[in-house]
């Protein structure tokens, strides 16, 4: 899925205002719980806040590229705590054959989404901005 980053450069080194397709995913996604909210107001900020090379390169690697401690990884890990009903209440009202697919589905988007080939691009992209 390729985006529109927007023009490389702007008058006054401004950073540019988000592209349509990012901005109307983020608007998707608001409103479902406050949580969301919260995350989905960080986003747009590190989107539309000036950054240093040092601190862009930290934000992809504590994002996306780092092989366990980035923001990935804690989302995958929200996902598998919240389809288990072990750790998620509300499933437990559930059939047990549902709630052991729900886990199963779960566990395995935590070790899709926690694979390090997953990552490689983003470490990449920060190892770029060292020339590496």
């Amino acid at each position: 899925m390729a985006t529109n980053l927007g023009p490389l450069h702007t008058a006054g080194n401004a950073v540019p205002a988000l592209d349509d397709e990012f901005d109307g995913l983020l608007d998707d996604l608001a409103g479902v719980h406050p949580g969301i909210d919260q995350i989905l107001s960080g986003i747009r900020l590190l989107a539309l806040d000036h950054h240093t090379t040092d601190k862009t390169q930290t934000l992809l690697a504590t994002l996306a590229g780092s092989d366990s401690a980035d923001v990935l990884t804690a989302l995958a890990y929200l996902v598998g705590r919240l389809s288990a009903a072990d750790t998620n209440p509300a499933l437990r009202t559930l059939p047990l054959d549902r709630q052991k697919t729900a886990q199963q589905h779960g566990e395995t988007a935590v070790y899709d989404l926690t694979d390090p080939e997953l990552r490689q691009p983003a470490a990449e992209a920060a190892a770029a901005i060292d020339g590496i």
